[in-house]
C-alpha cells in the first residue's frame, strides 16, 4: 500500500533469520504446480499473526524472492520464524519493467519465484502487476497465496453497502487529472474505496465534500489490524472537520457511500403519462416511447383504456 523510503538490494543472510520448525512450512503445499511458478504472496497489513502457513512455506521454499524493501523481508521472515534460502531482488515502481524480465526468465528456468509487497496483496496499489502480466503473457504459471487487504478490511468495517463497490486506489495529488477523476465519480452509485496518505487526508475529504456532497456518508480507517486501529464514521462534512482538527497518522483508507440511484417513475405514473399523450392526439405506439419496455407499457395502456 505504501512505497519504502529507500531501496536497497542484497541477498538475505541466513544468519539474520530464524529457521522455522519443519512442521510449520515443509508440510504445507504452496501450489500444486511443479517446476517454475510465480507466487504472489499476501503479507500482513499490520498484525503478524495474520500471516498464513502457506506464506511461511512460500518464504521457506522460494528460489527467488522479489520484494519492495529487503529490510521489510528480514523483519517478516524473522517475525514468522522462517529461514529463507532464495536469492532476493528488489522490485519496485521504478524498476518493475526490468525486474519482470528477470522474473519471467527465472520461472522459465523452473524456479519458484515469490513476489511480495511491503504489506497486503502485491499488484493492488503496490508493485507486482507488471511482473504478473509478463509471466501470464509468457503463458507461464502464476498463483496466489492470499492475504489481508486494507481495501476489503476497511470496506467490511465501514458499515456501508458492500454488495457493489469500486476500488479507486490513490488519487492524483493535484491538477487536472485529479479533477477529472473526481468529476467522473460524482454520480458513481457503488461504494467507493480510496487509499490516502495521512498528510493529504484532510484536503481529500474537503474535495469529497465539494464533489459528493456534505451529507454523503463515509468512513476513515487507519492503522488497520494494528494496536491503534481506528474507524471514524460520519458524513463527509463531519469527517473533513475531524481531519482538519486532528493530526492524522497511520495508513489511511477512505470509504465513501455511492450516490443514490435516480428515481424512476412508478409504473402507474408512466401508464398515465402514455394515456395523457394519447388523449392529446398522439398515437399509442409513439406515446410508449418513455424508456420503459414498450411491450409491457403498450399492454398496460391498452388494459387501462378498456377499464
Amino acid at each position: 500500500m505504501t512505497a519504502p523510503a529507500e531501496y536497497t538490494e542484497e541477498t538475505t543472510d541466513p544468519s539474520e533469520t530464524v529457521e522455522a520448525p519443519q512442521a510449520d512450512t515443509a508440510d504445507v503445499a504452496v501450489t500444486s504446480e511443479e517446476g517454475g511458478v510465480l507466487i504472489l504472496g499476501g503479507t500482513p497489513i499490520g498484525n503478524l499473526a495474520d500471516a498464513s502457513d502457506r506464506l511461511r512455506s512460500a518464504l521457506a521454499t522460494a528460489d527467488l524472492i522479489a520484494v519492495e524493501d529487503t529490510r521489510k523481508l528480514r523483519t517478516l521472515a524473522s517475525g514468522l520464524g522462517v529461514r529463507t534460502r532464495g536469492r532476493v531482488i528488489v522490485n519496485h515502481d521504478h524498476n518493475e519493467t526490468e525486474r519482470s524480465e528477470t522474473i519471467v526468465q527465472a520461472v522459465q528456468d523452473g524456479q519458484r519465484v515469490l513476489l511480495l509487497s511491503d504489506a497486503g496483496m502485491p499488484t493492488i496499489s503496490d508493485p507486482g502487476y507488471v511482473a504478473a502480466a509478463a509471466v501470464a503473457e509468457a503463458d507461464l504459471p502464476v498463483t496466489v497465496v492470499p492475504g489481508p487487504s486494507a481495501a476489503l478490511t476497511a470496506l467490511a468495517l465501514s458499515g456501508l453497502p458492500t454488495g457493489r463497490f469500486t476500488f479507486e486506489g490513490f488519487l492524483a495529488r493535484k491538477g487536472s487529472e485529479r479533477s477529472r477523476r473526481l468529476a467522473s465519480l460524482a454520480g458513481e452509485e457503488r461504494t467507493m474505496i480510496f487509499y490516502e496518505s495521512p498528510h493529504r487526508t484532510a484536503a481529500t475529504l474537503a474535495d469529497f465534500v465539494q464533489i459528493f456532497g456534505a451529507d454523503r456518508r463515509g468512513t476513515v480507517s487507519r492503522e488497520l489490524t494494528k494496536l491503534h486501529e481506528e474507524v471514524r464514521r460520519g458524513t463527509l462534512a463531519e469527517l473533513a472537520e475531524w481531519a482538519e482538527s486532528e493530526r492524522v497518522r497511520g495508513e489511511i483508507v477512505i470509504i465513501v457511500e455511492g450516490a443514490q440511484a435516480p428515481e424512476t417513475p412508478e409504473a402507474q405514473d408512466v401508464v398515465q403519462l402514455v394515456l395523457d399523450r394519447v388523449a392529446g392526439g398522439e398515437r399509442l405506439k409513439s406515446a410508449c416511447e418513455t424508456g420503459t419496455s414498450k411491450r409491457d407499457l403498450y399492454e398496460a395502456a391498452l388494459a387501462a383504456r378498456s377499464e
